[in-house]
Parts: C-alpha cells; sequence; structure tokens
C-alpha cells in the first residue's frame, strides 16, 4: 500500500471523494449550499487552504469565528473549517439547536495538544504548594475546552494574540502572579512588553512535572506553560539575520507565537488581524517578510501584488493539522448533512461549557 492510499484509508471519507475532479467537488459544494441556504453557516480560518476558503462566509481567526457562528441564529448547521478548539469553541457558544461541525476529526492543534487537564491540574497543586494563592490562570484561546474550564474554573480568562497586552494587565490586577497556557511564546512576549524582565519569568514543564527556575521563587511573576506552535517555532533568527544581509530593506513581521528571540529581531509583531491589516496599509513597493503561516502569507502575496513577499522562512510548509480540511472532506461533511446524516458533530459537555464560557466572559467584558 502507497502512502497515498493509506492517507486516504485514515482519512475517514469514501475514496470516491478523492477520485473527483476538482471542478466536480466544486459543483458539488455549490449545490448543497443553494439546498440549505441560511441553515448552513462556513466559518474558515485565515491559514486553510484556498480550495476551502472559496466556500467560507467568513474568514478570520479562531475566536472571531466563534463569535461570528454565535451571532448567526439562523444556521442549523455550523461547517467549521480550523481545527477542533475553534470547532469546541464555537459549539459552547452556539445556541443548543446548532450544530457545529468539522470536516476531518484528525484537524487538531499540536499547541492545543500539549496541556491536557491531567497535566495542568497536577501543575496547579503543585504550583500552589510553592506559591499559595497567588496565582491566576490564563489561557490562549489556542487551547481545549477543558484547560479553558479549567481556567474559568479557578478565575482566570482566555486571551487572544490581539488582546493578550489588555489580559495580562487584567490578570495582574487580581492576583501576584499569572500561569500562561499552553503557549510559552506567546506568554513571554506579551510579559516582556509590559515589563516583567525575563528573570522574573519561569518555565512549567508538564513532561517532567516541575518548575524550571534557578532564582529565587519569590521573584516569580510568570510562569509558563511549556508549549509552542509546531509552524511559528521554525522562524528563527538566523532567517532574519540572512535576510538583513541579502535583502536589507524587507520589513519582518512575525506573530507573537515565534520565540522571544525572533521577535526581538523582527520590525514589528503582532497578531494575524495586525499583519493583515499592516500588509493592507502598507505602502506600494514596500518590501514584506512575513512570519506566519504559509497559506496566509501566499494569499497576502496574491492579494497585494503591488508589494514584495516572502515567507520569513522559505522552507516553511502549511500547518499540517489545519491543512486537513480539505476539498474532498468538505464536499463529503456538506453532502452528508444534505443527505440527513451529518457526521463528525463536535459537542462539549455542559459543566465543561459553563465553566469555559466564564472564562471566556471575562475577556469579552474587556474586549
Amino acid at each position: 500500500m502507497s502512502l497515498l492510499e493509506a492517507f486516504r484509508l485514515k482519512s475517514g471519507i469514501p475514496e470516491t471523494y478523492f477520485t473527483m475532479t476538482e471542478e466536480e467537488m466544486i459543483e458539488r459544494v455549490r449545490a448543497v449550499k443553494k439546498k440549505l441556504g441560511d441553515r448552513l453557516y462556513i466559518p474558515g480560518h485565515h491559514y486553510q487552504k484556498d480550495e476551502v476558503i472559496q466556500f467560507a462566509d467568513t474568514s478570520g481567526d479562531s475566536l472571531q469565528l466563534a463569535q461570528q457562528s454565535a451571532n448567526n441564529r439562523d444556521a442549523e448547521f455550523i461547517v467549521f473549517c480550523g481545527v477542533h478548539f475553534m470547532a469546541e469553541t464555537a459549539d459552547m457558544l452556539t445556541e443548543s439547536h446548532q450544530k457545529v461541525i468539522l470536516p476531518d476529526m484528525r484537524a487538531g492543534c499540536s499547541m492545543a495538544d500539549m496541556a491536557d487537564i491531567h497535566q495542568t491540574e497536577k501543575a496547579w497543586d503543585r504550583l500552589q504548594s510553592l506559591f499559595g494563592d497567588t496565582v491566576l490562570p490564563l489561557t490562549y484561546v489556542n487551547s481545549t475546552a477543558a484547560i479553558k474550564a479549567f481556567c474559568g474554573k479557578n478565575g482566570g480568562a482566555t486571551v487572544t494574540s490581539s488582546n493578550a497586552e489588555r489580559m495580562l494587565e487584567w490578570a495582574f490586577a487580581q492576583k501576584e502572579r499569572i500561569l500562561f497556557l499552553p503557549d510559552q511564546h506567546l506568554g513571554r512576549n506579551t510579559a516582556y512588553t509590559l515589563g516583567v524582565p525575563l528573570e522574573q519569568m519561569a518555565v512549567w514543564d508538564p513532561i517532567a512535572n516541575k518548575l524550571e527556575y534557578d532564582g529565587d521563587l519569590d521573584a516569580v511573576k510568570v510562569i509558563l506553560w511549556k508549549g509552542h506552535c509546531s509552524v511559528h517555532e521554525k522562524f528563527t533568527v538566523d532567517n532574519i539575520r540572512s535576510l538583513r544581509v541579502n535583502d536589507p530593506e524587507m520589513k519582518v513581521i512575525v506573530h507573537p507565537e515565534c520565540s522571544h528571540e525572533v521577535v526581538q529581531q523582527s520590525d514589528m509583531a503582532g497578531s494575524t488581524h495586525y499583519i493583515i491589516q499592516t500588509i493592507q496599509n502598507a505602502e506600494p513597493n514596500s518590501a514584506w517578510a512575513i512570519g506566519t503561516e504559509m497559506n496566509l502569507v501566499n494569499r497576502l502575496k496574491k492579494n497585494h501584488p503591488d508589494k514584495r513577499i516572502i515567507s520569513l522562512n522559505s522552507n516553511m510548509c502549511p500547518c499540517l493539522t489545519m491543512n486537513r480540511i480539505d476539498l474532498p472532506h468538505l464536499t463529503y461533511a456538506l453532502e452528508k448533512i444534505a443527505q440527513g446524516d451529518p457526521q463528525n458533530i463536535i459537542t462539549v459537555d455542559s459543566e465543561t461549557t459553563e465553566y469555559a464560557v466564564k472564562a471566556l466572559e471575562r475577556m469579552l467584558a474587556r474586549a
């Protein structure tokens, strides 16, 4: 069996969807969209392939899409073209009669998977013994529903890359210390911007179940979960150094999920929305090296032919888990809905939803 055959076997959809032409799948998707009308809503994340994003009713980042899904009260079926934690958030924010569907259940997020609830509860017990009741948990929205619920239950909140600074300021007004899950880089970069020195940041290693810190524990202000984005960690200081030598006119803009060293060496750093807006507002003929997911970089390049745009790392590939959502899986998911047999429905239990929504609401109240 070839690798391609093995991949298709594990895809969870009939082989026939891989033998259709792109034109045939496009026509079939259009037919289902026409048939279902307002009963169907398709949000698409910025990192999706063009073959998928062309059918999105709206595009955006993860929380933005979940909120827009929640605002759409008419849609009976929300086919979320993103990854699992995004679909979970959409399910928690939508009405009980609405069904959230993920076209491919294998579309996960390696960062979200780096913090499971069992590891987090063990870490919390240990941190309570070390620091007492002085720690407030914050979680990036790129986390599971269970982690969001943990933060909600313990007085914490969610954050996005757009509002992380504001939420850390809020958290420091509540408690002396912050536990930041699951992305250490976003936590480190944000805290540093707010004036917290690196010497006051510790790292929690969930595998070894221990705190990585050599100094006086009383000095610790931020505890960073040892997690990261497998895409953004691939951008390096060497990428920037090479660019500065070979193309010094290029401006470097990166996502704050990149390492602290990369963010410090860049000209600008900000959320996906910030990157998109910066490129849109940039002068014609300006040159940009972008440190974020390749599908978005390519889309920006296509949408702004008056600017010179490249990836900061020329060897980058798209987010592999996000790209499990493809045209065959989207076509199959939509046709199963049209047949009255929807598949891959994402549901979050009521207790998890209650506490996770508290964490989300604490953030949204400060939007």
